[in-house]
């Protein structure tokens, strides 16, 4: 799914894309279509999972959002590399679609890969918007399903058969940010649906205080968490890129991908539900020999993240995590 030309950092109009096979030289042999092909493709391909009995057990249909300083080709490669990773074969968790906004594909884009990030967020929300939809039709669908099958009864109603997550890189979290704010006041701001299952915010280019009561983007975090069940916030402080984004940002407030969450676990008042917000210091997982600037990237091909994320995504516990050295014991 991809924002304007493959070829342009100019916001178009929004288009899609799929991809059933690689190209001669091993990249993605992408194909445009139209939205409602897309649509019926989507659906079919979750309907096509199997029905299981346990709900942590869905497979999921997973948004991955990268971030700045990502050109088309980039992008493209870092979703090919997520999806061999972790949707493809048997360990598959499901299936995977890239959101790509344009970006300028280098330092000295900074500032316009930002209002790029702000114009984009906008057809995310149409995205969040149409699956809060799908997904509100799904529930009705679920509970007469159950009320058939407790009455011995036939029903065309289908349970939904997967979970909606989200992996957001950098910057891309402030796509989704805004993203998830602009859908929860469309909405009108629903407090009994979880539109996302798993929101993985990985090396977040956006403030830490985020999901503090009075903060200065306390009211997008205050939607994220209310959309989403559970929010992981994976950080380093070891971060070179992030580093150097601070100065840039908010003065005084430290980057959410760098230091983690300002306070943990997040202030916040009995109406908005940050007790599902958690961080994770991933700086132990990655070798020494691993400078501060690539660590910014090092998420998506160091093993022991990868299978973080993976099992972030089937939903462990977090205590289950550290029991089991997935991931190391959470800061005070």
């Amino acid at each position: 799914m991809v924002r304007g030309q493959p070829s342009s950092i100019l916001r178009g109009p929004l288009t899609f894309w799929i991809a059933d096979k690689l190209a001669a030289d091993e990249t993605i042999d992408w194909e445009q279509i139209s939205q409602d092909r897309f649509r019926k493709l989507l659906i079919a391909a979750s309907d096509a999972f199997p029905v299981v009995d346990q709900y942590k057990n869905q497979p999921h249909v997973t948004f991955f959002i990268h971030g700045y300083n990502v050109g088309w080709q980039d992008s493209s490669n870092s979703y090919q590399n997520l999806c061999n990773r972790m949707f493809e074969g048997d360990d598959s968790l499901g299936l995977c679609v890239s959101f790509d906004w344009p970006s300028y594909g280098n330092v000295l884009g900074y500032y316009p890969d930002r209002a790029h990030a702000r114009e984009c967020a906008q057809d995310l929300t149409d995205i969040l918007s149409d699956l809060f939809d799908w997904l509100v039709k799904k529930q009705d669908d679920a509970r007469q399903f159950a009320v058939a099958t407790a009455q011995g009864k036939k029903t065309k109603a289908e349970p939904c058969k997967a979970k909606v997550s989200v992996i957001s890189h950098s910057m891309g979290n402030y796509v989704m940010q805004k993203a998830m704010a602009a859908a929860w006041t469309r909405k009108n701001q629903p407090l009994l649906v979880s539109l996302i299952n798993q929101l993985l915010m990985v090396a977040a280019d956006v403030d830490n205080s985020l999901f503090d009561m009075g903060a200065p983007d306390n009211n997008d975090g205050s939607a994220t968490a209310n959309l989403t069940y559970r929010i992981t916030a994976l950080y380093s402080g070891r971060d070179g890129v992030l580093g150097a984004s601070a100065g840039l940002k908010h003065f005084g407030i430290r980057r959410l991908g760098r230091t983690g969450l300002a306070n943990r676990p997040p202030l916040s008042t009995s109406s908005s539900p940050t007790d599902n917000v958690w961080d994770i210091d991933c700086a132990g997982f990655f070798p020494t020999t691993v400078n501060g600037m690539d660590i910014h990237g090092a998420y998506f091909v160091t093993d022991a993240t990868i299978d973080l994320m993976r099992q972030v995504l089937k939903g462990l516990d977090r205590d289950v995590l550290v029991d089991r050295k997935i991931a190391p014991p959470p800061k005070l």
